[in-house]
């Protein structure tokens, strides 16, 4: 999975994002054009579309919708500080992917909705339905849905929403089936620490899991690298601990389920992900 998937899309022209404190909307308007271009390298973690995430093998979209403020069209975007690509576009996007492979399955993860009300989310699950139909998978039990399972019934796409309106709907699943628990820190140690304690913790039934390996700036952090970015003063410096921690996982009911990054074409953070399915299916010849 990717963390912030639709961040590549970041416009530096737009508005700053309404979740945004004060000090940074007071900074941006001092400082208009140069602060958003600072912003972006901090606010954008990944760099491929959704389109080329699909071909390197993400399957698992981290997706944080808004409202900008006085749009008169209403329309909805993808935001993480600054706005990003309007959300029908994105969604479009995904699905020409799925036509041309009918086999594929993605899950879409709306965890952070800012400045919407009712007649939104409406707007956004009426998107849902025009753009996915029958594609979408109606919320069951998790340890019941199987690539078999969703082959047999043509179902392609999770929708997972952390709002009550998931309660309404049938193709929505709750947002507390995919808890993606935050370690919130900038010292791989600790986030590996952390990754580790909340795989023990995690209900074995009943929910998918996100293990997040991503590392999250202080404000510090960001004044003292504010031109270079969170790539390169962040992810890559940490890149080998996190992927040395990621190859010793085992994937089932007790491990991991979803791992998430930033900048996920980076080292072989995809290939080794993927290579972790191919443990699982040893665990099952062991145990027949």
């Amino acid at each position: 999975g990717s963390h912030d998937s639709f961040s590549f899309y970041i416009d530096e022209a737009s508005p700053v994002g309404p979740e945004q404190p004060e000090t940074v909307q007071n900074f941006v308007s001092v400082f208009g054009t140069v602060a958003k271009k600072l912003m972006r390298k901090w606010l954008a973690t990944q760099t491929m579309n959704f389109t080329s995430q699909l071909g390197a093998g993400i399957r698992y979209f981290d997706l944080r919708i808004s409202t900008k403020p006085r749009d008169p069209d209403n329309e909805l975007y993808f935001a993480h500080g600054l706005f990003s690509a309007k959300v029908k576009e994105g969604l479009e996007e995904i699905n020409a992917f799925l036509v041309d492979h009918p086999k594929e399955v993605v899950f879409l993860d709306f965890n952070h909705f800012y400045g919407m009300q009712k007649y939104h989310h409406e707007k956004l699950v009426q998107m849902l339905k025009e753009t996915y139909g029958n594609k979408m998978c109606p919320a069951i039990f998790a340890h019941e849905v199987s690539l078999q399972y969703l082959w047999e019934k043509e179902h392609q796409v999770l929708v997972f929403y952390h709002s009550p309106v998931a309660l309404e709907v049938p193709f929505l699943w709750p947002g507390q089936m995919m808890p993606a628990p935050w370690a919130n820190t900038t010292d791989p140690e600790k986030l590996i620490q952390f990754l580790q304690a909340s795989i023990t913790e995690r209900r074995k039934k009943g929910s998918f899991f996100i293990s997040q390996v991503v590392l999250t700036p202080k404000a510090s952090t960001v004044v003292k690298g504010v031109a270079s970015g969170l790539r390169e003063t962040i992810t890559e410096r940490a890149l080998p601990a996190m992927m040395q921690w990621v190859r010793t996982q085992k994937p089932g009911e007790s491990g991991v389920n979803i791992i998430t990054a930033d900048f996920v074409e980076l080292g072989d953070f995809i290939s080794t992900v993927i290579k972790l399915n191919y443990a699982l299916e040893e665990g099952e010849d062991d145990t027949t």
